[in-house]
């Protein structure tokens, strides 16, 4: 029976979690909506219940003088707000299928209509008009709550303003400590009343039911406290230090994540757990209840404290440490913590059976200056190991210069502070002047604030460093190349190592923003209504309306699931078809690269539909975006267009294709690459050329290889008139023949071009199989037709050398 109260929501434990530095008490209630009742109830019901909610508030509002019960009534309306937001939400198809209906029976004709029609219109427009004012209804009823929410959160903060600044006797002046001492009999009495209240209660449920559920209760929790939480912890130690642990820094942060959840969680529901078993049997008192939940939720944020301390000192393990400080500072540092902790404890429980006793206000301003001042000396003990680990590294640091200097080395200058050192010294010297001068002037609320609001804010600061640590670590770790996911991924669809380390960057920002949100919520709760956020979220959630559409953080996730998929598996379909489906066709090299890039831009396309598709987009919503564009492209994005639309006549008709020796204006080279933008060509000293699909189009080019075509080579030369041309002729012919590379059919030929002043002009053709071997085979030929020529005593004519001399001047 007792193990049912584990399976209960830990809300109020949370959000007390939040709050416990501003002092507010733990035993708050959580409004939390039953949300068994309300899937059962109508829309209307919805209303009609958060209605009288409502009134319920505002009745109470104007008795209301504590943060706790001010607190409550915030929750409750915000509650009633979300019930009349999601019953207008829920009630707004069934006013759609109405208007659709009442659509298809048209206007009424001017003659008039049959009955059956005319009934079944006027059952429509009722069931229309009640809709309409149900939903007006839950409209005004939703604003009406919000304005009442905000106008508590300012009585609110109106209350904590006169709660911190309100002053009694200081704990200096004799008038204090005489007040106390006149009400400490009548105190007493009221402790020992409840004392006996609470002894009575379990008197009565253990004779009516037994000790069996409570010592049953009170085992498990001590097997949960010590065994089974130190084995957890051993446990994870040995995992870490395994092989089988992720290699990288997440081996050490997700230790401290696994240190921090086991010392958080098994002391809390243990806890929950000894509660639980009592109340199994009623035997808590009415009035120690909330004693008992101050209890449980004391003994989470205690471990928690606890926990986060271990976790970051490790005084016995320094290479374990997150924290960059020595020994000596780590094992003093993490008794303060546990002091924190025990402080905290102690604080929460004694302020609440304070409260369960009625117990004198001068008996509560006491204690609440003892626990600041308690908090002023934590914290100085604290600044004082702080200042101390500060002068041992300056020490060693100059002692380690003077040694360098000895030794005629250089030496390293001498590091600045750790950031975070210096912000908790600055904040603490800070907090314990303010509390020492508002505790000495009387200010107690004030002083105990500041205290608690000092080591709230260290616990939050170093909780949100941790986990911003943690979720860095597991996001690199977890899209790394090399890992196990890492690799699955690169194989499945064939992302680049660069890509998948891109990934991991961005969700381990995604993830490091969201926690420092957390945490700026965690530091101002206490200033505030932690269910503010809530609220946020949940209207989030529940979508932002742009236009007609509501766009869903949900929706937004499955369209980028859904456009990460779509283009995954448009990249394997691409590979197939270039890997394998492909190459086995008669296809050549370019038809192929046409074929493949038209896959990978519609496979574009269409996952970006699908995409759209999730969000809800529809096509006629994607038809008036492309309306949109067009009057940008007819302004700005003429030049893309065109290029765009080059592109896909390039990939249509093929004038030219990867593989081509094209020329365009003095360059020449080869066709690498075609995209729906731009063409890529390699020109002779391998740098690559990109040109505009446009100039493709519009201007003239020479495709040197379109249909097969040859090289063809020229030799143009000069002879004298003596020379035997027959000879040399045959000459030129053996040349060519010897030449592998040169065609023999068509066969080569040689021509006299011309006689002219006493020369003899030789013009020659050769062909070769492709356009690119003309450049290297006519060097070739000309190499060997030097070295012929002179071995056969063949002259050629070489330029006439003309110098001009002059007279000497007599």
């Amino acid at each position: 029976m007792f193990l049912s109260c584990l399976l209960q929501p830990l809300r109020t434990a949370l959000l007390a979690t939040v709050l416990i530095g501003a002092g507010v008490p733990a035993g708050i209630a959580w409004a939390a909506p039953d949300a068994g009742s309300a899937a059962t109830l109508t829309p209307q019901a919805r209303i009609e219940k958060a209605s009288r909610a409502l009134d319920a508030v505002k009745r109470a509002v104007n008795d209301a003088d504590a943060q706790e019960t001010l607190k409550t009534l915030v929750d409750q309306a915000s509650q009633a707000q979300r019930d009349a937001e999601a019953s207008v939400q829920a009630l707004q198809p069934d006013l759609e299928a109405l208007d659709a209906r009442i659509a298809l029976l048209g206007p009424v004709p001017e003659g008039g209509e049959d009955q059956d029609i005319a009934r079944q219109r006027k059952a429509l427009d009722k069931q229309r008009s009640d809709l309409n004012s149900d939903i007006a209804r839950g409209k005004l009823l939703a604003e009406d709550a919000r304005q009442q929410s905000e106008s508590i959160e300012k009585m609110r903060a109106q209350l904590l303003g006169e709660q911190l600044g309100r002053k009694v006797a200081s704990p200096l002046s004799p008038t204090l400590w005489r007040e106390f001492a006149q009400h400490l009999p009548d105190d007493l009495s009221r402790l020992q009343s409840l004392g006996q209240q609470a002894r009575d209660g379990l008197s009565r449920a253990t004779a009516k039911h037994g000790w069996t559920v409570p010592l049953a209760g009170a085992v498990m929790a001590l097997l949960m406290v010590f065994p089974l939480r130190l084995w957890l912890r051993h446990l994870g130690r040995r995992y870490a230090a395994s092989e089988r642990a992720p290699a990288g820094r997440v081996r050490r942060t997700g230790l401290a994540v696994w240190l921090l959840l086991v010392g958080t969680l098994l002391p809390g529901l243990a806890a929950k757990l000894l509660v639980g078993s009592l109340d199994a049997i009623s035997a808590i008192a009415p009035r120690l209840v909330s004693v008992a939940d101050t209890f449980v939720v004391a003994t989470f944020i205690a471990a928690f404290i606890a926990a986060l301390a271990a976790c970051l000192l490790v005084p016995t393990r320094p290479s374990w440490r997150l924290l960059d400080i020595d020994d000596l500072a780590a094992v003093r540092l993490r008794r303060f913590a546990w002091g924190a902790a025990w402080l905290t404890w102690l604080t929460m429980l004694m302020r609440a059976v304070s409260r369960a006793a009625l117990t004198s206000n001068v008996g509560t301003i006491t204690l609440d200056g003892l626990i600041a001042l308690t908090y002023v000396g934590l914290i100085m003990s604290m600044l004082a190991t702080l200042a101390a680990l500060h002068r041992r590294r300056s020490a060693e640091a100059a002692q380690a210069e003077q040694e360098a200097e000895a030794a005629g080395k250089p030496h390293a200058t001498r590091g600045s502070r750790s950031g975070w050192l210096v912000v908790a010294r600055l904040g603490g010297h800070l907090a314990v002047f303010g509390a020492l001068i508002a505790t000495l002037l009387g200010y107690l609320n004030f002083a105990m604030f500041t205290a608690q609001q000092m080591v709230w804010v260290t616990v939050v600061v170093l909780a949100t460093q941790l986990l911003m640590k943690f979720a860095d670590d597991f996001a690199l770790w977890l899209l790394a190349p090399e890992s196990a996911i890492g690799r699955t991924l690169r194989l499945s669809t064939g992302l680049p190592p660069g890509r998948l380390e891109q990934g991991g960057v961005l969700v381990s920002a995604t993830l490091r923003v969201v926690l420092v949100i957390v945490g700026i919520t965690a530091v101002v709760a206490p200033f505030g209504n932690v269910s503010v956020l809530y609220d946020w979220v949940q209207a989030l959630a529940g979508g932002v309306r742009i236009g007609g559409s509501v766009l869903r953080p949900s929706s937004v996730f499955w369209a980028i699931v859904v456009l990460l998929c779509g283009l995954a598996l448009m990249r394997v379909v691409q590979r197939w078809l270039t890997e394998t489906y492909l190459p086995k066709t008669d296809l050549d090299t370019g038809a192929r690269n046409s074929i493949s890039t038209v896959a990978h831009y519609t496979g574009i396309v269409l996952a970006a539909l699908w995409a759209l598709a999730t969000l809800g987009i529809g096509f006629e919503k994607l038809a008036l975006l492309a309306s949109a564009l067009s009057v940008g492209i007819g302004f700005g994005l003429q030049a893309i267009t065109q290029n765009f639309v080059s592109g896909l006549i390039l990939l249509a008709e093929r004038p030219v294709k990867i593989g081509d020796w094209v020329k365009i204006g003095d360059q020449e080279g080869d066709i690498r690459r075609i995209s729906v933008r731009s063409t890529e060509i390699q020109v002779g000293d391998k740098s690559t050329l990109i040109v505009p699909n446009s100039e493709l189009i519009t201007k003239t080019i020479r495709n040197m290889t379109m249909a097969n075509a040859l090289g063809r080579i020229q030799i143009q030369f000069s002879v004298p008139l003596g020379t035997d041309v027959g000879k040399l002729r045959g000459l030129m012919l053996d040349i060519y023949a010897a030449n592998e590379t040169v065609l023999s059919e068509p066969a080569p030929s040689v021509f006299i071009d011309s006689i002219n002043g006493g020369l003899v002009a030789i013009n020659s053709f050769a062909y070769v199989p492709s356009a690119r071997s003309v450049y290297g085979t006519r060097s070739a030929l000309l190499f060997e037709l030097l070295q012929q020529c002179a071995a056969n005593g063949i002259a050629l004519v070489t330029p006439t050398d003309i110098h001009l001399v002059r007279d000497p001047q007599p």
